[in-house]
C-alpha cells in the first residue's frame, strides 16, 4: 500500500531505506518524542525497524517529500493495534522538517485510509506533556483530549514519562483530505 499527498510519498520501509531511516531518525530530539525508539538510534536500529513484521491490514509507512529528484526521507506515520485493541496513530518528522506541515499531510492521508478504505471507527494517540507540537498537530487532524494523563515508557529516555491522550471518531472535524492510493 502507498499514498501520495501534494508533498509527500507515503510508502512501507524497504531494506535500502536503512542509511536514510537512521540519518533522518537519529537525533535525540527526535527519539525522545517516541515512545519505541532507542537511543542513540544506531544503523543496527534502523535494520532492526525496517525488518519488523507488521499488520497487513493497518498502514505502516516512511514519509518521502517529493522533489524534483529521489524523493527525500523526513518521517515516518502509520497506525498500530494495542494490546488493548485501540488503534493509535504515531508518527515523526525529522528535525529540518518540523514546523512545515509535513506531520499533518502525512497523518492525514493516514487518517483518511483509516476513514474511508479500513472503516476504523475511532484512533487513539498520545503525546509525551514536553512535546505540545504534537498536540496541536493531533488537533488539527479532528483528535479531542480525552482528559487523561497517563504514564508512558520512552525507551529513548529510559524512563516512564507523563503524555496526554486524544481520540478521534471516524469523520470528525478536521477530517483528512482523500490521498491519492495505490495498492
Amino acid at each position: 500500500m502507498f499514498a501520495r499527498t501534494e508533498r509527500l510519498l507515503l510508502r512501507p520501509a524497504w531494506d535500502e531505506d536503512v542509511p536514510a531511516l537512521h540519518a533522518a531518525i537519529g537525533d535525540e530530539g527526535v527519539v525522545r518524542n517516541l515512545a519505541r525508539a532507542p537511543w542513540p538510534y544506531r544503523l543496527e536500529d534502523a535494520r532492526t525497524f525496517v525488518g519488523l513484521a507488521r499488520d497487513p491490514a493497518l498502514p505502516d509507512f516512511l514519509v518521502f517529500a517529493r522533489t524534483l529528484g529521489a524523493p527525500r526521507l523526513i518521517g515516518g506515520v502509520g497506525l498500530a493495534r494495542e494490546e488493548c485493541g485501540s488503534v493509535e496513530l504515531g508518527y515523526w518528522i525529522a528535525r529540518p522538517y518540523w514546523g512545515l506541515g509535513f506531520a499533518t499531510e502525512a497523518a492525514s492521508a493516514v487518517i483518511g485510509m483509516a476513514d474511508q478504505s479500513l472503516r476504523i471507527d475511532q484512533l487513539v494517540s498520545c503525546h509525551f506533556l514536553d512535546n505540545p507540537a504534537s498536540a496541536n498537530v493531533l488537533r488539527k487532524l479532528g483528535f479531542k483530549p480525552t482528559g487523561d494523563t497517563f504514564m508512558r515508557r520512552s525507551v529513548a529516555r529510559g524512563r516512564d514519562v507523563a503524555c496526554a491522550g486524544f481520540v478521534r471518531q471516524a469523520g470528525a472535524v478536521g477530517a483528512p483530505s482523500r490521498p491519492a492510493l495505490a495498492a
